[in-house]
């Protein structure tokens, strides 16, 4: 970790100006009295590259830079954050905050354990790469589809990426920092058919410089899932309606788990008593064999932290442990208040905002059963392979999710494919109805933004196949 302390107090305090002495001394003053709080620094470049009707529709590049000051005291915080760095700035942002201090006297929280570990590349993948081998990759990308099959009609690809340097400064000369890199490429596909349109989406990426992204072999498979997807589309008939068996594909479908479940296992919903999870502790919340797990501790993954943005250093977060509530995901301040200790999650968008217990690679363990086993146990069912949009009550646990990519299974074997599937149901009641776990867990292929509060955070979501019974399917045929 001091290497990354000497690059980023280069950042904070060598280019800026400012006596890192000087700030750490105004952060104690400023926490004086209170329970917790950090000064939260922040540089962050970013640049975006859209491909779209055979040429480059746009391009962006931004740099962002700033600091935000929390004072918390008791179940209550002050927060300040600006775009300067300045000491003065500081200082006037600690008399802003200490006012939460009145008429309070609280006792500063341990800081976070340190360390030395690196989970990704500090390199900066904005810089590793020309500008001009980024936008040839795009236009290659879309030539290489349009040679591949004449009934596409559009294709789009965006390439983005960021590095972002961070520290955390504590009362008591506490002192952490990361730097994290972010890249992705996103591919889509629209094709025609008889007058018919349908669209296909992959995409992919991690912590890591854009090396990856521009292997041939890993551009060429993202184009081909994309078209693939578009023409199942193309071919798909009307989803059935009614209660049924569902079996749920491996990898990204754990976006259901993310939002149906893992924000009802994050620390403020349980203290506020506002998450369906909340004071179950130790209570049978899902099928015996189901075990969730959080883990920010994974090499290179989007959701991966090496330390949280409270410094404090990410873990694995068993969750849920065959069937039984067994932990929630904190930050500091809920986990002081709730008597727990915090788990790596206190997570927030950028220097303007405050940080709350967020997810980072949010997953369902593998079990024992074969995918093709959990397909032949099912004599009339919908095989969910891929997931688009949805939305979830964290109160009451209930969900609606569209698959967008569906089939039918029919006496055991998959079959025609389907458009228009909503799974409808409870986080709570799903969990208690699967059946049958399969062994091929994986991850998403590291496309995942988690939304709450107004802030978006990258995470990473993952299950293996399984099996759920009983669910209701909202689609345009009666089932």
């Amino acid at each position: 970790m001091s290497d990354l302390l000497q690059q980023t107090d280069h950042l904070f305090f060598d280019k800026t100006g400012m006596d890192k002495d000087s700030v750490l001394k105004s952060v104690n003053n400023t926490l004086h009295g209170g329970d917790d709080g950090e000064l939260f620094l922040e540089y962050s470049l970013s640049e975006s590259l859209v491909w779209d009707d055979g040429h480059l529709k746009s391009a962006s590049y931004d740099t962002d830079q700033g600091f935000g000051l929390r004072a918390v005291a008791g179940d209550s915080f002050g927060f300040a954050h600006s775009s300067e760095f300045s000491e003065q700035a500081i200082k006037r942002a600690g008399e802003t905050v200490r006012g939460i201090y009145q008429g309070y006297g609280g006792t500063m929280a341990a800081a976070p354990i340190g360390t030395n570990r690196h989970l990704y590349t500090d390199s900066n993948p904005l810089a590793a790469m020309s500008f001009e081998k980024k936008v040839q990759l795009l236009g290659t990308i879309d030539q290489y589809l349009r040679d591949k099959d004449p009934a596409i009609c559009q294709v789009s690809a965006s390439l983005s990426g960021s590095w972002q340097a961070i520290q955390v400064l504590r009362a008591g000369g506490f002192c952490t920092a990361d730097i994290r890199p972010m890249v992705r490429l996103n591919i889509s596909v629209v094709v025609e058919k008889d007058g018919r349109m349908e669209s296909g989406n992959y995409g992919f990426g991690g912590r890591k410089i854009y090396d990856d992204l521009f292997i041939k072999e890993n551009w060429q498979h993202a184009a081909d899932e994309a078209l693939r997807e578009a023409h199942v589309n193309l071919d798909a008939r009307p989803a059935p309606a009614g209660e049924m068996t569902v079996v749920l594909g491996n990898g990204w479908p754990g976006v259901l788990l993310h939002e149906a479940v893992g924000h009802g296992l994050e620390g403020d919903f349980n203290r506020k008593k506002s998450s369906s999870f909340a004071g179950r502790m130790g209570d049978q919340v899902a099928a015996k064999g189901v075990t969730v797990v959080d883990d920010g501790t994974m090499t290179d993954l989007r959701g991966s932290i090496t330390v949280d943005d409270e410094g404090t250093p990410s873990r694995r977060n068993v969750l849920i442990e065959d069937g039984k509530l067994v932990g929630y995901m904190q930050d500091r301040m809920n986990a002081r208040l709730m008597g727990m200790e915090p788990t790596g999650n206190g997570r927030r968008e950028s220097y303007a905002y405050h940080p709350m217990p967020r997810m980072t690679n949010t997953f369902m363990e593998a079990g024992q059963h074969d995918p093709a086993e959990i397909i032949q146990s099912v004599k009339k069912g919908i095989y969910a392979a891929n997931f688009g949009g949805g939305q979830v009550d964290i109160t009451s646990g209930k969900f609606v999710f569209e698959a967008s990519e569906a089939y039918l299974i029919e006496d055991g074997k998959i079959t025609a494919p389907v458009k228009g599937a909503t799974l409808i149901g409870n986080g709570f009641d799903v969990m208690n109805k699967i059946s049958m776990i399969g062994n091929d867990l994986a991850l998403d292929p590291g496309i995942g933004v988690c939304g709450k509060d107004g802030q978006g955070v990258p995470a990473g979501v993952g299950q293996p196949t399984c099996r759920v019974d009983g669910v209701t399917v909202g689609g345009t045929e009666t089932g």
